[in-house]
């Protein structure tokens, strides 16, 4: 898992020094943004929602916490670069959030990104429960599913999903805006989570029946989807989807 993270910090020769300790003791940090202070980093925060942002305490047009709050609709983890003395160090790090003196020390930033990897998991795993004992109470078209990402993980709707199809050890999710999201799990990951109106048809493919527009028996058997893509069925699972149209 590849924490996506952006850097606050009003001096450039800092962010990019904290860039290349993490790059090279912390390689499960992605940065994906610098910003200089509270102007540049409030809108790309919102904009790139990071898991994780380094904070230099005090900047230019205002502090951490002005970024914090007027972020606080944007969830992500903290660690706080300072140059508070070490008492005050001690104290914070009571908190939440994880504070770092200035200079940086590579043992406590990457104990302070070990930190946060916990939290972030424990944050996922929470959300992965709450999704099951949500769905334990919904009709299948009202279900959801998490799809793992580079990123985190995505919670959609299962009904917004036309199709699945295998490509070796991911698997590509089609949705209904015609937008795909290819995911770092098997094919027979999602025949196993699924229910109807989910149905296997091929090795490859996964369809909703629900987007099924038409059905040939040329060629052996194919389904076209209202997407008008066209999916073989193959004789293993013929006799399955054929008894579920009722044919």
């Amino acid at each position: 898992m590849k924490i996506k993270s952006v850097i606050v910090d009003d001096e450039l020769i800092a962010r990019n020094v904290l860039e290349n300790y993490l790059s090279k003791y912390c390689p499960v940090v992605e940065v994906v943004g610098q910003a200089e202070h509270i102007k540049e980093a409030v809108p790309m925060i919102k904009s790139l929602q990071p898991q994780l942002v380094f904070l230099d305490v005090e900047m230019p047009f205002g502090n951490a916490f002005d970024i914090l709050e007027a972020c606080q609709d944007q969830p992500f983890e903290t660690i706080f670069i300072t140059a508070y003395a070490e008492y005050a160090l001690k104290a914070l790090n009571r908190s939440a959030s994880y504070y770092i003196l200035k200079p940086i020390d590579i043992t406590e930033l990457v104990t302070a990104v070990n930190k946060v990897q916990v939290s972030i998991l424990k944050s996922e795993e929470f959300n992965r429960n709450q999704v099951l004992l949500q769905n334990l109470k919904l009709k299948p078209e009202q279900q959801h599913i998490v799809l793992p990402t580079l990123q985190g993980f995505d919670i959609i709707k299962a009904a917004t999903i036309t199709k699945l199809q295998a490509k070796g050890n991911f698997t590509e999710v089609y949705f209904t805006d015609g937008s795909f999201k290819l995911i770092c799990k098997f094919l027979k990951h999602f025949d196993e989570l699924l229910d109807a109106p989910f149905i296997r048809v091929h090795r490859s493919f996964i369809i909703n029946l629900n987007f099924i527009k038409s059905y040939s028996k040329a060629a052996g058997g194919f389904v076209t989807l209202q997407d008008g893509s066209e999916i073989e069925v193959s004789a293993t699972y013929k006799d399955q989807l054929l008894k579920t149209l009722g044919v």
